[in-house]
């Protein structure tokens, strides 16, 4: 949590104006910031200073686990967080790709279990990672990746947090995650629990030890219709840091694609402050 909010201060004191052709917004900003999670220890990187939605972005990244493509599936898992960008975003709408309604097009998940290859044959990059991780392998480049520019047109967004990269140092699993571009108000509490979530769930899953996931943020941001409600949220303390139970039943990659659902997850002793309502930008 004081990660969280030397982040957000830092934004607040050092950051720059910055036209989003996107959006059509102002962002203040501040460029590479590096933060750190114990996985091994469970400290559950979930923000205290407001109330954190965590079960949709668990139920987030499971979707990206499994490789979906469509906002009405991640709905099912417990997550809305695709319906805007699926459904309200101008340029995706028009796009001669957009298959229907809720289609989200090749993104995140949908390309990194099948990633395209040179002969046309689409490359699973999770399912190696976990064959490897559980057999001791690491070849350098056991990494689980969404970001493939020849797909940026295929797809409602592009991918923000782009990169996963799993290492082993015995039997103790580390990750390297890496975000391109990062909402700080309304993503980042988001993209904190994916990151230690995804470590402890492949670190279940290959039989290894979850280390510590580090989570590098090249382009951090605040929105200039967000501004007043992070003033705010600066002023309040943080409260203990809670933890993250998973059901030690989940034990294979199929499971995670199969029956897994957010009851599968409990967070113990998360006390926060009222939530903030910020506005979303598509």
């Amino acid at each position: 949590m004081d990660q969280y909010l030397s982040l957000c201060n830092r934004i607040l004191k050092e950051g720059v104006w910055v036209d989003n052709q996107r959006t059509g917004k102002r962002c203040l900003t501040v460029i590479n910031h590096d933060m750190t999670y114990d996985v091994a220890n469970q400290q559950f990187p979930l923000v205290t200073t407001r109330k954190s939605y965590w079960k949709s972005a668990v139920a987030e990244i499971i979707g990206y686990m499994r490789g979906y493509r469509n906002a009405a599936d991640f709905r099912k898992l417990g997550t809305k967080t695709w319906d805007m960008n699926a459904n309200n975003n101008p340029d995706w709408l028009n796009n001669p790709h957009r298959q229907g309604n809720d289609d989200m097009g090749l993104v995140y998940g949908a390309i990194g279990r099948n990633f395209p290859s040179m002969d046309g044959k689409p490359v699973d990059l999770l399912k190696k990672i976990v064959s490897n991780l559980r057999e001791g392998i690491d070849d350098r480049s056991e990494i689980y990746t969404f970001y493939h520019p020849g797909a940026f047109d295929r797809g409602c967004l592009r991918p923000c947090m782009y990169s996963h990269h799993f290492s082993l140092l015995g039997d103790q699993l580390f990750l390297n995650s890496t975000q391109r571009s990062c909402d700080v108000p309304l993503g980042l509490n988001f993209n904190m629990v994916q990151v230690y979530v995804l470590l402890a769930l492949m670190a279940q899953i290959t039989g290894k030890k979850a280390a510590k996931a580090y989570h590098k943020i090249v382009n951090c941001h605040i929105y200039e219709d967000q501004l007043e409600g992070m003033q705010e949220q600066v002023t309040r303390s943080p409260y203990a840091t809670p933890t993250l139970t998973i059901n030690p039943d989940i034990k294979t990659l199929q499971d995670i694609e199969t029956w897994v659902t957010l009851d599968d997850f409990a967070c113990h002793g998360y006390t926060y402050h009222p939530a903030i309502k910020y506005p979303f930008a598509v």
